[in-house]
């Protein structure tokens, strides 16, 4: 959720600043972009240097940065640069700032200056935090549109124990985290993602598979994640890495474990089956590698069942889109397809396409909706056809019925 975002934190005079190490280097581990402005006061409990070595940017602290050159200190384009603005630790005094306007440092001008949205982590000690004047002060902030993450009951600097502790570092980015995922198109939305092949066993040797990378379905279910969906990825055998952010993945061989395990996760808001699961499995396994004997050898094969056949038969609410690659007779082949398994909308490439198809980093797709109406594509990269699937989805999860 974090990756790319750029944060802006405020670090007060708390004895909990020495916290805000170790919330810059979670930040920083999540690959979130950091820059920190200390209050004066705050440089009595953790140093600039450790904040500044840990973002790896230079620590903010005053208006002017170099009193023989007049050069000063921008907070009006810091204000602008930040996507989120983290205050914490923040006191009472500062609390009080923010809420007065009272912008005598360079950290209350540029929270005046922020166009982004603001988290405020308060710590002081019990009787501070529980004053009216605090309470009052924290409820004007989240009146005009600040985020509080309120602080822990426990153990405090005076030896006293109640309220008034900052969250831990691990509790505030979660917060973050939460907002980000709450702000994005998908979330909420569960969504399931088949990909790669399937692969069909003739005796513990060899097998009968296709060509499947995985390559798509993968890059569907990283942009799904993006938009904050709970994805489950279902997988036949890949050399591409996981995903990170998944729900749950799922490894698969068989067409037969696709269809259990699909079944198994069949409750979804939404499902995008682009794995491609083998038509035909061989009807008899060998438990012994079969040895060459004969010039020829015939190897019976019997039907698979259709998971996506079964999940448009079965399927309530959810969105369901299915793929389609083909050689010839192309838009006709995908429309039956799509209605015969009940789909609301496939997916259709053609091999006839370069650069589309499997074991390849691009794709050329044509989507169809279940009134038949398409929509094409250019040969974009998977990634970006992703972001196409994923925009047409969007489209059909407003679709009531």
């Amino acid at each position: 959720m974090l990756e790319g975002k750029k944060i802006l934190l405020a670090v007060t005079g708390s004895i909990a600043a020495y916290k805000a190490a170790f919330i810059t280097r979670l930040l920083i581990k999540q690959g979130a972009f950091v820059k920190i402005i200390m209050t004066k006061a705050s440089s009595d409990f953790v140093t600039p240097l450790t904040l500044g070595t840990l973002s790896k940017e230079p620590v903010l602290i005053d208006f002017l940065k170099d009193e023989n050159t007049g050069e000063w200190n921008n907070h009006v384009d810091l204000g602008i640069w930040a996507d989120l603005m983290l205050v914490a630790p923040a006191t009472a005094n500062s609390i009080a700032k923010m809420v007065g306007g009272n912008a005598d440092n360079f950290f209350v001008a540029t929270y005046l200056s922020a166009k982004c949205p603001v988290f405020v982590a308060p710590a002081m000690d019990l009787d501070m935090y529980a004053h009216g004047s605090t309470q009052d002060n924290l409820k004007l902030l989240q009146q005009r549109g600040n985020h509080i993450i309120f602080p822990e009951s426990g153990e405090l600097a005076s030896g006293l124990v109640g309220e008034g502790r900052l969250a831990e570092p691990e509790v505030i980015v979660k917060h973050l985290e939460n907002f980000l995922k709450s702000q994005m198109s998908l979330s909420g939305k569960r969504i399931l993602i088949t990909a790669g092949p399937t692969q069909e066993p003739i005796d513990p040797v060899r097998y009968i598979g296709n060509r499947s990378s995985g390559k798509m379905g993968f890059a569907i279910a990283i942009e799904a994640i993006k938009r904050g969906a709970e994805v489950t990825l279902i997988s036949g055998p890949t050399s591409l890495d996981t995903p990170k952010g998944l729900r749950s993945f799922i490894q698969i061989n068989t067409a037969k474990e696709i269809f259990e395990v699909c079944q198994e996760n069949f409750e979804q808001d939404a499902i995008i089956m682009s794995a491609a699961v083998a038509d035909y499995t061989p009807k008899d396994f060998s438990e012994e590698k079969v040895k060459k004997k004969a010039d020829d050898w015939a190897i019976e094969l019997t039907k698979t069942q259709d998971v996506l056949k079964w999940m448009g038969e079965n399927k309530t609410s959810q969105k369901l889109i299915g793929f389609a690659l083909e050689t010839n007779n192309e838009i006709e082949n995908a429309q039956g397809k799509l209605e015969r398994k009940n789909l609301d909308a496939i997916v259709l490439n053609t091999l006839q396409d370069e650069g589309a198809g499997f074991q390849t980093s691009t794709n050329k797709i044509t989507i169809i909706g279940k009134n038949n109406k398409s929509l094409d594509f250019e040969l974009k990269s998977k990634a970006e056809v992703a972001v196409d699937i994923l925009n047409y989805l969007e489209t059909i999860l407003l679709i009531k019925g």
